[in-house]
């Protein structure tokens, strides 16, 4: 790791230096930084002075001053808002992909080399002033010899390798955190980082992205009001991606769809459905719809772009998701604490009557209040922050249905404030429950059933006999958990305490017993060391006995 750090030591005091100019010196020094890179005086107290900005903003100044692939995982968080705070989730969602352009002459050196083949031969026309540039790459509008329009986005050049160091070193100090700071591993920051890695990576390779647009392509065919750019892959590679060239008005320009005569109540209306269509039946779904993705076209024609991020679930999850739905419907906590354990990880000491607690809490706030006027997004979006609270790990493609829908209610409270999601979900969840009940999706379900069975019956054998080796070595391993442990211990404390002063009651007592015999059989005075013992035994006997007697009435437990 030494050597790792030495090889980034320029990118390390980078990203130092952007944690101090941000107010977050205290990090450079819990992570031990300072000690592999040094900072002007002016830097190391900076944090002190900070004061005029929120964390959130200063958590988005420091990413988008490291640039791409810091600018990008915070992007990705923000379409995680189980595990981060609403208002940081609100500065992440302003970060800004839009970088200076690279120049022409790069972007005509990478197409040449990628594509095998001149610019001239490639392309009857090709626009050197970008449409949009962004962190990862740009776009370009060219025409093809065959007379179609397209849009070219093309790689950054260095991107990957920028991203692969980054990459590493958020890893390395990932790792450090995990050790040094009691958070980290408590927030699973070394789970998420990988999570989020995994993704910026995807995002790299733009044949991933091609194929995500036409599978989602192929969930509308035959249906004229979605549309779904096609993909030249004679023009695509991993760092070039050649799609058709839409022209349309983004859906967050209000403005300019009214005054182009658009429909912004059928708009939203289509927009919810395909959105739901993807998430509830096809179970792959966009990842980031957020207005500026979706485009109007003609006839009010939705248009989806950008497939770099994209969710799926499976059977499992959807039937989890629909079952939530259903127990929100109907206001049932068992309903909705049963689902949301199905659908997650749930840890072994959780406390399932805080848990109970807090889901009622948040029913009582909708008490009263049709379904049909309840904020599906943000209401998911609460219990899932609910679930991350009491440690149940949500699947990130469940939470990703979350966002979506919290940012569909956004963008439908413009365009038609009158419009119910729940509404424009009751035939999806109908056709869902019939997919559930289907005798096909059930004998699946009882065939898996048996295959499972099967496959743990046939490993009993196997069990059995390394059970039996271990049993014979004498290494038997034994997990004793013991909630509420000290409480317990203070218990039994008392008891053997209690059963400590019984048997010296009684042995008291048989020493009494003993001397009493014998004075009577010898005839001899009751004395020991001339003190009268037996007659002051007698008394203390009787003393401790009525002791004892009045202890146990008091304790209630006779």
């Amino acid at each position: 790791m030494f050597e790792k750090r030495v090889r980034h030591l320029k990118r390390y005091r980078e990203i130092a230096a952007a944690f101090s100019r941000n107010g977050f010196g205290f990090i450079v020094k819990d992570l031990g930084l300072h000690d592999l890179v040094s900072l002007p005086k002016r830097l190391s107290m900076k944090d002190k002075k900070e004061g005029t900005h929120s964390t959130g903003e200063r958590i988005r100044k420091f990413l988008e001053e490291l640039g791409p692939t810091f600018v990008k995982m915070g992007q990705l968080a923000s379409t995680r808002p189980d595990l981060i705070p609403t208002d940081i989730i609100r500065e992440l969602t302003k970060l800004q992909d839009e970088v200076p352009p690279f120049s022409s002459e790069e972007v005509y050196e990478i197409i040449e080399s990628e594509l095998g083949s001149s610019m001239s031969e490639l392309f009857r026309e090709f626009h050197s002033e970008p449409l949009g540039s962004a962190s990862i790459g740009q776009v370009h509008e060219a025409l093809l010899h065959t007379g179609e329009r397209v849009a070219v986005k093309v790689q950054r050049p260095h991107i990957n390798q920028l991203v692969h160091t980054d990459l590493e070193i958020l890893h390395e100090l990932v790792e450090i955190a995990d050790h040094r700071l009691g958070w980290a591993a408590k927030y699973r920051l070394k789970e998420v980082v990988e999570e989020f890695s995994q993704a910026l990576i995807a995002e790299l390779d733009y044949r991933r992205e091609g194929r995500n647009g036409e599978r989602i392509a192929r969930q509308f065919e035959g249906d004229h009001t979605v549309h779904i750019p096609c993909v030249y892959w004679d023009y695509t590679t991993k760092k070039v991606l050649t799609m058709e060239f839409v022209e349309g008005v983004k859906l967050n320009h209000l403005e300019a769809l009214r005054e182009h005569g658009y429909d912004t109540k059928l708009l939203a209306e289509r927009v919810t459905r395909s959105i739901l269509q993807q998430i509830l039946l096809e179970g792959f779904f966009h990842g980031d719809p957020h207005p500026g993705n979706i485009y109007a076209l003609h006839d009010n024609v939705v248009a989806f772009m950008d497939f770099g991020m994209v969710g799926r679930l499976t059977s499992e999850m959807k039937q989890h998701f629909a079952t939530l739905m259903i127990a929100m419907m109907r206001q049932r906590t068992d309903g909705v604490i049963k689902a949301i354990t199905e659908m997650g990880i749930v840890p072994d000491h959780i406390d399932m009557e805080e848990l109970r607690a807090d889901v009622e809490e948040l029913r009582d706030e909708y008490y009263d209040v049709p379904f049909s006027q309840i904020h599906l997004g943000e209401a998911v979006h609460k219990l899932f922050r609910i679930a991350h609270a009491h440690r149940i790990q949500i699947p990130t493609n469940l939470t990703l249905v979350g966002k979506a829908l919290l940012t569909l209610e956004g963008m439908i409270e413009k365009l038609d404030p009158e419009l119910s999601i729940v509404k424009v979900a009751e035939p999806f969840g109908r056709e869902l429950l019939k997919q559930r009940y289907h005798p096909k999706q059930m004998a699946e379900q009882v065939y898996d059933q048996w295959q499972d069975f099967r496959k743990a019956m046939s490993n009993i054998p196997q069990n059995v006999e390394q059970l039996t080796s271990i049993t014979k070595k004498g290494h038997i391993p034994i997990e004793v958990t013991m909630p509420k442990l000290d409480m317990f211990l203070k218990k039994m404390d008392r008891i053997s305490n209690r059963l400590s002063f019984s048997i010296v009651l009684l042995s008291f007592s048989i020493i009494m017993v003993g001397l009493i015999i014998g004075s009577a059989l010898g005839g001899q005075a009751s004395l020991l060391w001339n003190v009268p013992a037996v007659e002051i035994g007698f008394i203390v006997a009787i003393l401790m006995f009525v002791w004892l007697l009045f202890s146990i009435f008091r304790s209630g437990r006779f």
